[in-house]
């Protein structure tokens, strides 16, 4: 007989998502600081480098796309691209059905940078939950998560 999922209690659920809130917020200011000496060293932006890190998941795209996902006009978007393809991050493709349309796509030298950015911040996090003790941000989204994972496993028994 299968036994129902974990449910938390709301007021439990309620402070989950607060602690788990406090996390983000504490992790992506420490990951933007280290982001950020890298990315002065690029002369890149960091809307630029999370465009790159988007890029990095996608096959390629359009020019009116990324205007749209940035919250940028197509002539804001234009001026990030032509840097980023300055720089060698990224090229420009016309679409095979249709010539007026251009196409993004990310370069190997911008596949490297992102790759580099994401292996700082797996550090920083690293390095983040290894000091942190019960009471901060990291070890109270490590206790969520392990609380969790427990409840998921003795479920699944």
């Amino acid at each position: 007989m299968s036994k129902a999922p974990f449910s938390p209690t709301e007021n439990q659920h309620e402070q989950d998502v607060q602690n788990l809130t406090d996390f983000v917020l504490f992790s992506q200011r420490s990951c933007i600081l280290r982001l950020s000496p890298e990315l002065t060293k690029g002369k890149i932006s960091f809307p630029q480098f999370f465009l790159l890190a988007y890029l990095d998941e996608e096959e390629c795209l359009s020019m009116s796309n990324i205007a749209r996902m940035m919250g940028h006009s197509t002539a804001a978007a234009t001026g990030m691209i032509d840097k980023l393809q300055e720089l060698g991050h990224l090229k420009r493709y016309t679409a095979a059905a249709d010539r007026r349309k251009i196409m993004v796509r990310i370069t190997e030298q911008g596949r490297a940078l992102v790759a580099q950015m994401r292996s700082n911040i797996a550090t920083d996090l690293a390095q983040m939950m290894s000091r942190e003790d019960s009471t901060t941000p990291v070890g109270s989204a490590r206790r969520i998560i392990s609380r969790r994972a427990a409840a998921a496993r003795k479920n699944q028994a």
